[in-house]
């Protein structure tokens, strides 16, 4: 399982992959594997660190873990396949996207790599989820290597941007130094929080570019699907 993982990220997370937990997080993530239906593919579960190098990372999405239907998971969080019909939550995404940017965004698809490869890591909290049964991977330890992850963002580098949806993501992210970063929280995008009003007009979007323009950053461009 490890050697899917990018070998600038291996290097990175030298530390982290050394420590016992993380044997018993391989193990565990190959049973799963071996034994159930797991998602995404397991050449697909370090997809966000594929796209996105460290030296890279300008946005940090936060999600808690894979999509969990037939063939919707890529690896990325909030991200799905091509040919997939866009979830509610990516839909309520766009949606703020086009509300805030101002634009006309009707994207046919809800893969999200173009936002990958232009440096927005797409982490989620567990990188794997059996079928049909949500935040089933929450015990096995993936929890910790993606703290990690997220730890070091906070310590190594200078002016990311964290966007933190929900009570989880922003639970997850506690620990970020917001001194350093621009540390975005709101409601989550699901249809429920997002209908009690808690979603529409975070306008993190603008906000994430305008940040970014400040620190001589290229922006994002979220209308590139």
């Amino acid at each position: 399982m490890l050697s899917n993982l990018n070998p600038s990220w291996q290097i990175i997370v030298a530390d982290e992959i050394q420590k016992p937990y993380f044997k018993d997080l391989t193990e565990a993530v190959a049973a799963e594997y071996e034994n159930s239906i797991c998602f995404p593919p397991k050449e697909s579960l370090f997809a966000a660190f594929d796209y996105c190098s460290f030296d890279a990372i300008k946005v940090v999405i936060i999600g808690q873990d894979p999509y969990h239907g037939e063939g919707e998971a890529n690896g990325l969080c909030f991200s799905v396949n091509e040919n997939i019909r866009i979830p509610p939550s990516l839909r309520n995404i766009f949606r703020e996207i086009n509300s805030d940017l101002e634009t006309l965004f009707l994207p046919q698809s809800g893969n999200l790599d173009s936002w990958a490869k232009q440096g927005v890591l797409l982490l989620n909290a567990a990188l794997s989820v059996r079928k049909d049964q949500p935040n089933s991977h929450k015990n096995i330890k993936w929890a910790l290597f993606t703290d990690a992850v997220i730890q070091k963002i906070s310590d190594e580098k200078e002016a990311v941007v964290f966007m933190l949806w929900g009570n989880f993501a922003q639970k997850k992210g506690s620990k970020i130094d917001s001194e350093k970063h621009l540390v975005l929280v709101s409601g989550h995008p699901s249809p429920m929080s997002a209908n009690q009003g808690k979603w529409f007009g975070n306008k993190h979007f603008s906000q994430a570019n305008a940040y970014l323009k400040s620190k001589g950053k290229k922006e994002i461009d979220w209308n590139l699907i």
